[in-house]
């Protein structure tokens, strides 16, 4: 849309608008609410609830948790703590990282419903005047004025509305409108394999420390939830159609024979529609901006499941764009492309180092449970199961990540 059409029902200016209100939009909102620069969040859903979001919180995010004063809240929100990622390659069990050798505020990764982790953060925004979070409010149309993007159009509970915005930035997801508006080309990885979501019952008292198992053909994460399991089946890429031939009681067969601590709920998977399809995928943008416009988390690169990494991820992305971008926003400096991709700049190296890293997890690790393989664990986890040192190293990796991020932003309180 050029900059000559038609005006919705209803006009914004606001200096930043968000579109997506996961964790990197929302991090950023609250990071740009705390500089005074004026912003709005845009949110499609009328709430956070939903059932395929990524719910690890790694250590990085809860630092950054702790530099903005906000951990101690944060820890009082109900989650389950791991420090200790262990699993099993058929009957030999291997312990792949340790995070309380770390010397971090929280030594663990962190298990919480996003939809509390992103409720967390709407609520501790309120105090910002300068931060207003929409919800039902989904963007549709960039709006152009040449080869700059001025804002948007979104429909929200009211009708059309027209937002005009010195940045937009598109945080909406792997899926992301404003990014195949803007034609931004994508560089698509790959990832052979989807997962199969879904949850069985846990009796109380019940527990188990193993993460990861996998056997002959099968792999599957179970996590956590203190109330039930959250599973994770992994499939080979579009494989669903011959799990479902096999039928229900052959896959929860399976599943119960993987994880025995399972078998006594495992009926609460009554049928196909307990069970979720994730499509996985591996991608990143060739370029991350525009004149007027920016991308960054799944936007801006999608992530396997592998390590759990992509709410923290987003988070980095989220404190990097702040750091170099909130000063000139509050300013009422006009940003220039060369300004925005200092964030691709500054966050390419990780994203690459880390979906490097998934890659050869997939096709080293998972494709070989799933072709049958010979299950024995490879020699670098081997060694690393049997070495505490390794193991920390492989949590830092994991937990902190390649150039961790630390909130340098301003705030105007």
């Amino acid at each position: 849309m050029d900059a000559s059409a038609a005006n919705p029902s209803v006009s914004l200016k606001v200096t930043c608008c968000v579109v997506g209100g996961g964790p990197a939009g929302m991090m950023l909102g609250y990071l740009l609410g705390r500089a005074g620069v004026s912003t709005v969040v845009l949110e499609k859903h009328a709430d956070f609830f939903r059932d395929f979001r990524g719910d690890t919180v790694h250590p990085s995010t809860m630092k950054v948790m702790q530099e903005l004063g906000l951990l101690e809240d944060f820890l009082k929100v109900p989650h389950q703590r791991i420090s200790k990622l262990e699993g099993l390659f058929g009957a030999t069990a291997v312990r792949i990282a340790d995070l309380s050798r770390l010397d971090t505020p929280c030594p663990f990764i962190a298990f919480m419903p996003q939809w509390d982790f992103l409720n967390f953060l709407d609520e501790k925004g309120w105090r910002f005047p300068s931060l207003s979070v929409r919800k039902s409010t989904e963007a549709v149309e960039l709006i152009r004025d040449g080869d700059s993007v001025t804002g948007l159009i979104a429909n929200g509970p009211k009708g059309r509305v027209r937002i005009a915005a010195d940045l937009t930035i598109a945080c909406d997801g792997r899926h992301s409108i404003l990014r195949t508006q803007a034609g931004l080309q994508i560089e698509d990885i790959g990832a052979p394999i989807d997962v199969l979501w879904f949850r069985v019952g846990k009796a109380q008292g019940t527990s188990d420390g193993v993460f990861a198992r996998l056997s002959t053909g099968q792999m599957m994460v179970t996590l956590d939830r203190d109330q039930y399991w959250q599973c994770a089946y992994v499939i080979a890429k579009n494989g669903i159609d011959q799990v479902k031939a096999r039928g229900l009681d052959h896959f929860r067969a399976n599943v119960a024979e993987m994880a025995p601590i399972l078998r006594e709920h495992i009926g609460d998977v009554r049928s196909w529609d307990d069970v979720k399809l994730l499509s996985v995928k591996i991608d990143r943008l060739r370029r991350w901006a525009l004149p007027g416009l920016l991308c960054i988390g799944d936007a801006a690169h999608a992530m396997s499941p592998v390590g759990g990494v992509g709410v923290n991820l987003a988070v980095q992305d989220a404190v990097a764009a702040a750091n170099l971008l909130a000063d000139q926003l509050a300013a009422g400096e006009r940003l220039t492309l060369a300004d925005l991709d200092r964030v691709q700049q500054r966050r390419m190296f990780p994203t690459r180092v880390i979906q490097a890293i998934q890659v050869q997890v997939q096709n080293r690790v998972i494709n070989r449970a799933l072709s049958g393989a010979d299950l024995t664990p490879p020699l670098l986890i081997r060694l690393i199961s049997r070495c505490p040192v390794l193991q920390g190293m492989t949590a830092r990796l994991l937990a902190i990540g390649p150039r961790p991020e630390h909130v340098h932003s301003r705030s105007a309180a």
